[in-house]
């Protein structure tokens, strides 16, 4: 079976929402409240989010040499200034509700981080990413789906979802996983002909078509038996479809219908021209992630001890700024990992400096933690997975040499 035909079966039609928790679930979790399912959530910034505008290294004299009209000020500049972080590293001012989560040791950040491709396409840098296996493109799943295939797997359809329009790469592969765009989308416009698709996916010779059919009407079902169960949000998010992903994972987690993995993303971060500093473009970006991310960490509650939130971006941009007052495609990141058994409220990773003679390639903040490193101790110490060559092949990183978790 071809590939697109595998994952037009995955995507189309999976959407769903999370309402409400039937009167079984209450019971279980009653008696299952010491073993909550835990969670991860990886949100990827689409575009080559700017890291070196996002967590500033104030302190390194060549930062302001090299952005001479898109610097965010130093701390001590006021309202517009960075928000001092540890006297070296600063957080951009759009994203100061989030200095709370860092103050209370749940937020980490991992500079100078990412991949180790060194390739400047976004499409290419997204897959490498998400496939986990960087510069070998021929990898036919995503790493969070080879998780969850290493999972013993339990009777909820929920276990696995992206919050996108079709499933993405990150989650591909063989283990039944669902997807949404809207809300509207998960009902059947016309109710009749549901017997005959749910006859169709299991007569299907195919296997994989076959699982696929069965977790979307399974999860069909565990939906109209839940519907309008759950208290509403609690938390204020911000307008957009980012935030209102993030409210959807919110409500599943406090349902507890059995989600393991969630995958949403974020666009807007290709800042070639006019890129801003304290305001501007790459602010009003921050601003949205901020305050959905602040939302997502009450909404959730107490359940963030059962919750690790992980950052994404393909690439960083470069240390220079460009002609056009924006950046242009580079190397190295920052990543933010997020929870309530996080070893938050300081910043990880060697960082390499932005001297000339320092940087990748003469243009770009050199890589000094690879993302794999991070999302590998992520899913060892707070998902529980032992053997990490299975979901990142070739990769060799000792568990807990950061120590995030």
């Amino acid at each position: 079976m071809d590939r697109s035909r595998r994952t037009f079966i995955k995507s189309a039609g999976v959407g769903f929402l999370a309402l409400g928790l039937p009167p079984p679930f209450l019971v279980r979790a009653a008696a299952q409240q010491s073993s909550r399912s835990k969670v991860l959530v990886v949100i990827f910034q689409r575009g080559g989010m700017d890291g070196l505008n996002v967590v500033i290294p104030f302190k390194d004299p060549a930062y302001y040499a090299l952005r001479p009209s898109i610097a965010v000020a130093e701390p001590a500049a006021g309202e517009e200034g960075a928000i001092d972080l540890d006297g070296f590293y600063a957080l951009h001012p759009a994203l100061s509700p989030l200095k709370k989560i860092y103050d209370q040791g749940q937020l980490a950040i991992v500079h100078a981080a990412g991949s180790p491709d060194n390739t400047r396409s976004h499409f290419d840098a997204q897959d490498c990413m998400e496939l986990g296996t960087p510069g070998i493109r021929s990898t036919p799943d995503g790493w969070l789906n080879r998780f969850l295939t290493q999972r013993e797997r339990g009777d909820s359809p929920f276990r696995g979802l992206a919050v996108t329009p079709q499933t993405p790469r990150i989650l591909a592969g063989a283990a039944p996983t669902l997807s949404l765009s809207t809300i509207e989308e998960f009902r059947p416009r016309n109710l009749t002909v549901a017997p005959a698709l749910q006859k169709l996916y299991a007569n299907a010779a195919d296997p994989l078509f076959r699982r696929g059919g069965q977790t979307l009407f399974e999860a069909m079902a565990r939906l109209r038996s839940i519907e309008a169960k759950i208290p509403p949000s609690t938390a204020s998010y911000p307008a957009g479809r980012f935030p209102a992903g993030l409210k959807q994972i919110a409500r599943l987690i406090k349902a507890d219908v059995g989600l393991e993995i969630a995958f949403t993303e974020i666009e807007g971060w290709d800042t070639h021209v006019a890129e801003g500093g304290a305001t501007g473009q790459l602010a009003n970006r921050l601003k949205e992630l901020g305050e959905a991310l602040v939302a997502f960490h009450q909404d959730v509650g107490d359940r963030m001890e059962d919750v690790v939130i992980v950052t994404l971006s393909e690439f960083g941009r470069t240390a220079r700024e460009n002609g056009n007052r924006g950046t242009d495609h580079g190397h190295a990141n920052v990543m933010f990992v997020i929870g309530g058994h996080v070893r938050g409220g300081r910043v990880y990773g060697r960082w390499p400096g932005l001297a000339p003679e320092l940087l990748y390639e003469g243009r770009d903040l050199d890589l000094t933690t690879d993302y794999r490193a991070v999302c590998g101790e992520v899913i060892a110490r707070h998902m529980g997975q032992r053997d990490l060559g299975q979901v990142f092949p070739g990769f060799r990183s000792p568990v807990g040499q950061l120590g995030i978790i």
